[in-house]
């Protein structure tokens, strides 16, 4: 019967909305969006302003730890060319970890009741959907540029001229997978906390949510670090030679444990 009820009483995808020429607008996902984006320039001004070649501060420290890191990772994949990427790979990364970490933050007016007036804004498919079309159009423009007009639509070719419409299909998927495969953990974060709401007493609401927050602290990182990776694998299978075509294929859809340890260090 509770399981019922909780069908009946879960509301999914339901947000405050405006109007404007025709389309509807999510407030609280704006808001957090804008927050987020908020965050992120600060963050980035200030390192600018206290940058120093000295003893470096502890928000410098953690700057040049985050490029580092996605540094190594796409050099790894790409060897010296990758730095052009890292700059995107440092955005998406730390952009959607502060969108992600958003939702922690507890904004309900009436807990239990009432949604977050700032929920995670990666927990909408609209931001994840709109970061993963921006990557896959560059993807396809460094293709491009690296192959050439013959070269990027003879690539759809390998191995076989019969396997073009599957490799289509592939590259039309590309932005879908990315988006749900981000949308869909964030989302199942917020749907657990409904549930435990829904479904235990009053009492014990608030002790499933601290349980559940730091998990879900933990996944929005991983989540991440996924997408900022597959970001890399991507340009990286974009700009290679077919030589790598089955290396970088494999890589970029079958992201496994190992290999995020591996990138990761």
């Amino acid at each position: 019967m509770k399981t019922l009820y909780a069908a009946k009483t879960i509301s999914v995808g339901v947000h405050p909305t405006v109007h404007v020429f025709g389309l509807a607008i999510d407030t609280d996902i704006v808001t957090s969006t804008l927050l987020a984006a908020a965050i992120f320039l600060f963050l980035g001004f200030r390192m600018v302003a206290k940058v120093t070649d000295g003893v470096p501060s502890k928000l410098q420290i953690f700057w040049e730890f985050l490029y580092d890191q996605v540094k190594d990772l796409a050099e790894s994949a790409m060897g010296s060319k990758g730095r052009r990427f890292v700059p995107i790979g440092l955005t998406l990364f730390l952009f959607i970890l502060i969108s992600n970490w958003i939702g922690f933050i507890p904004s309900a007016m009436h807990p239990g009741s009432s949604g977050e007036i700032l929920p995670a804004p990666t927990g909408d498919v609209n931001l994840p959907l709109a970061m993963a079309l921006l990557v896959i159009i560059w993807v396809h423009v460094e293709s491009f540029r690296a192959r050439g007009f013959k070269g990027y639509f003879n690539h759809y070719r390998q191995p076989y001229a019969a396997l073009a419409p599957i490799n289509v299909i592939e590259e039309i998927t590309k932005p879908i997978t990315l988006t749900f495969r981000l949308f869909g953990n964030l989302f199942s974060g917020g749907l657990m906390i409904a549930v435990m709401t829904t479904l235990l007493p009053i009492y014990v609401v608030p002790f499933g949510e601290i349980i559940w927050k730091p998990f879900d602290l933990f996944i929005g990182a991983i989540q991440a670090y996924i997408f900022m990776l597959l970001t890399i694998l991507y340009f990286t299978f974009a700009t290679s030679n077919e030589d790598h075509h089955d290396a970088a294929h494999d890589a970029a859809h079958h992201v496994t444990p190992e290999a995020l340890h591996e990138a990761s260090h």
